[in-house]
């Protein structure tokens, strides 16, 4: 079976759907599938479509739907998918329409969707593999944040906590990831010049991420809007705890019963939950233990199994 994967960023982007795509893509061809992967689908002739993003990816979906409506399209929904554009976007609701399968990346994102939409849709955890933790010795308490600093992502609420730190904290907040704007850029370098434990690192390769998860305390993920945070997977890969915004997809791949939220745009609350994790051991231990819980749900065998399982539903099916 030949596949084209779409994604609307490709390598260059080093973002997370650029990341899902090349990782689903190795799932298929370790899994005997021939797979391309590609920004924009050309016309060449597969016999399934798998695309990330309803509304981004929506030209090639809609190509691909009236070239072969009988052949299987599959559409993988993000974050701004769930939680903004299928709400208003055409594009982004006709894409629902035409996929044959729907694809949610946290359990909580199949109560975004019709009944319809949410009948033909498969809940898949993303996964990362183990990263070996290497907490060096001393006092420092390594706070990350990593992600592309845009809107949508509330970037600098971990920044904003930190100026309500007790004195004595050893905490630093590391953020990680390229702004997508100069106005983005001149807050993170205005938060440096005046947030003495904030550090913003700019675009860092994903091995470097990785070596950065190895020796955290701590990440924040403290996104408006997430369709399912593959950080969260790398972070619980290196058996990093996690204090997360209180938004649907953060509890979604987190757990509704996780002690690590914070509601949304409130870096007062955001710093007492840095504090705790910091100073309180019993607290740290409880986000450290659901943590771990969580990570069975996240691991590449899982994911990759759930993939090749997606495919397989219609292997059966004669391609038209």
């Amino acid at each position: 079976m030949r596949i084209v994967l779409i994604t609307p960023y490709g390598a260059e982007h080093r973002n997370g759907n650029w990341h899902t795509a090349a990782r689903w893509a190795a799932f298929l061809q370790d899994g005997g599938y021939e797979v391309e992967v590609a920004t924009e689908w050309d016309g060449a002739p597969a016999d399934l479509m798998i695309a990330l993003h309803a509304r981004r990816s929506h030209r090639s979906i809609h190509a691909f739907a009236e070239r072969y409506p009988s052949r299987p399209l599959i559409v993988v929904l993000t974050g701004t998918d769930l939680y903004r554009d299928i709400q208003s976007d055409p594009d982004a609701q006709l894409s629902l329409d035409l996929a044959h399968r729907l694809v949610v990346l946290q359990e909580r994102g199949v109560d975004e969707l019709t009944a319809e939409h949410a009948a033909k849709t498969r809940v898949i955890y993303q996964s990362a593999p183990d990263v070996p933790h290497r907490k060096q010795a001393g006092n420092q308490f390594r706070v990350l944040v990593v992600g592309h600093l845009r809107e949508e992502k509330d970037p600098f609420r971990a920044a904003l906590a930190s100026a309500y730190l007790p004195e004595h904290s050893h905490a630093e907040i590391i953020h990680l990831g390229r702004a997508l704007s100069e106005e983005m850029a001149q807050t993170a370098r205005f938060a440096e010049s005046k947030l003495p434990r904030y550090q913003w690192l700019g675009e860092q390769t994903h091995e470097a991420v990785l070596d950065q998860f190895a020796l955290a305390d701590l990440l924040v993920v403290s996104s408006a809007m997430e369709g399912g945070a593959n950080v969260i997977c790398e972070a619980l890969a290196a058996d990093v705890p996690v204090l997360a915004s209180a938004v649907s997809g953060n509890i979604g791949m987190l757990g509704s019963d996780y002690p690590g939220y914070y509601p949304l745009e409130d870096e007062r609350q955001l710093a007492q939950l840095i504090s705790s994790a910091e100073n309180d051991p019993e607290f740290h231990a409880e986000l450290v233990r659901q943590c771990r819980n969580r990570r069975a749900l996240m691991t590449p065998q899982r994911e990759a199994s759930s993939v090749r399982q997606l495919v397989g539903e219609f292997e059966a099916r004669s391609v038209q």
